[in-house]
Formats: C-alpha cells, structure tokens, sequence
C-alpha cells in the first residue's frame, strides 16, 4: 500500500481484512452514456459498497455534487459502513476516474487511510479476480467528519487568486472545452474558461485506467505554463477530474492549495468573465 494507490494483487490479498472498506465509486458524465450505480448492481468487487456522488451531496446546492455538511456526510458516510480508522480503498470502472473524487472527498472529511485500486475493476477484471452482483451488506460505522475547509474553494476564492496571482488555477477538462470550441454537457453554462487559468486535460495524466510515469505527468503541468513550485488550485467541469490532477499532483509530492468544488459548472453559470480560445501564457 502506497500514499495514493494499492495494487489489485494487494487489496486481493487484503480483501477480508476487518478494517478494510472497499468503495465502488464509479460515475460517468451524461455524454459517457454509462450509468455508475447499474454497473455497480451488474457486478463489483465483493464486499464493496457504492459510493454516488449525487446522492451523498449538498442537495440544496443547483450545483451537482457537491459537497454536504458535515454532520450530514457523517451519517451517511457511516450508513455505508465507512467508520474511524478504518482503511478504504477506492475504485471505478473506468480506471481512473470518479475513484480520485472520492478520494479527495473522504480526505477532505477526515480520512486518513484512503488510497485508489492502481488500474480499477478494468485491470481487476482483466486479471480474473472475484467479482460478484450479490448486494453488499455492511454494518454501520460512526464516522467523525470534521472538514478542512481550506482545501475547499469556491468562486470568490477563485476569483481572487486569479487577480491576485496567489496560486495558479488548473483547468482538468477537455482542451476544446476550455477553448471554448465544443459545448458544455449541462444546459446554462457557457462555453469558454477563467481568464488566467491554465488547462491540463486529465487524459494527459492517464494512461489504461492509471496515471501516466512521474516524467510524463511533469511534463504535461510544465507544458501548460504551470509551475510546480507554485500554488494550485484545481478545477474542471464539476470537481470530479480536478481531483484527478490532485492526486497527480500529490504523487509529485506537490500537494494543491484547494480543489473549486463548484468549478465550471459554477464559474461558467454566473456572470463572471469568461475568456475562450487557447490559455494565455505569462511570462515569467
């Protein structure tokens, strides 16, 4: 067990251990035309519990998923089986995707003990490991969810590291959706990004459900006009790949400053300044 990741012949060997929680995180965008929670019901790693970012959200928030109070994530945290000190590990069936959301969320919350299936249930199934549809039943658990705030941003804190240059915001999504060339998946949000920020698309990083070497993922932050050395906040449509670049970011142990819970979905909704076309680069 690594930082960030376990290997499938790891969490095989482990995969009865008491205080182990294995978490099925998959979610897909409305234009993937897959459905998380029917893959979920289809098949899983055994003993896994789902884990839908829709549903274990801030349902008064217009914006989608985002993050819920605290006391509420607790409960419902709890509710899947998810308590103290306990070891979870997450994955997707997608390889890399949704998992580093959960990831991130669980970390921001409290967990200490979180890490990602390296290769997800594509890798987990390709090797023959078990695999089952019987329904999951854990017993409650008490999770203590106390939240770092300061790894959350919202628009405002955004906006005012953009002005003022006190940390670089990185952009995860698709280099055409940046520009500005191709729509938005949700209705109401404009096309284009934040004037100042700079884009990394998430499939620079990933390669076959896992990230790209150390040297790859380098330089595709340098390439954008990032430096490492430097702040970052990270973004993306909804907050879910921005937490694909965190965990890049922290296997270059070079933690972000905050994750844009919001992201596009919020920028691009209000009325903001919205800039398209290629990233402007700032001389250093």
């Amino acid at each position: 067990m690594t930082d960030h990741f376990v290997s499938t012949a790891w969490l095989h060997d482990h995969l009865d251990a008491p205080d182990l929680v294995v978490v099925d995180a998959s979610w897909y965008l409305p234009t993937m035309n897959r459905d998380g929670k029917a893959e979920y019901a289809a098949g899983h790693i055994p003993g896994a519990v789902h884990f839908d970012i829709d549903a274990i959200a801030d349902k008064t928030s217009p914006l989608p998923h985002m993050l819920p109070r605290p006391e509420d994530f607790g409960r419902m945290a709890g509710a899947l089986g998810i308590g103290d000190g306990m070891r979870v590990i997450i994955y997707d069936g997608a390889g890399l995707f949704a998992a580093p959301r959960v990831w991130w969320t669980l970390r921001t919350f409290g967990a200490r003990d979180v890490a990602i299936l390296e290769g997800g249930a594509p890798k987990w199934r390709a090797e023959g490991r078990p695999w089952t549809d019987e329904p999951t039943r854990r017993r409650p658990a008490v999770f203590t969810a106390k939240l770092d705030h300061g790894a959350v941003a919202d628009g405002a804190v955004v906006a005012q590291a953009l002005a003022s240059g006190s940390a670089q915001v990185v952009d995860a999504r698709p280099a055409d959706r940046f520009r500005g060339e191709a729509p938005e998946p949700r209705p109401g949000v404009r096309a284009g990004h934040m004037p100042g920020s700079l884009n990394v698309p998430f499939t620079r990083i990933v390669a076959k459900g896992k990230l790209r070497s150390p040297q790859e993922i380098e330089a595709a932050f340098r390439e954008a006009g990032v430096d490492l050395d430097r702040p970052v906040v990270t973004s993306c449509g909804s907050g879910v790949s921005a937490s694909i670049l965190a965990v890049a970011l922290e296997s270059l142990d070079r933690p972000i400053k905050a994750l844009y819970d919001g992201s596009w979905a919020d920028w691009g909704s209000s009325a903001r300044p919205v800039a398209t076309g290629p990233a402007a680069q700032v001389k250093p």
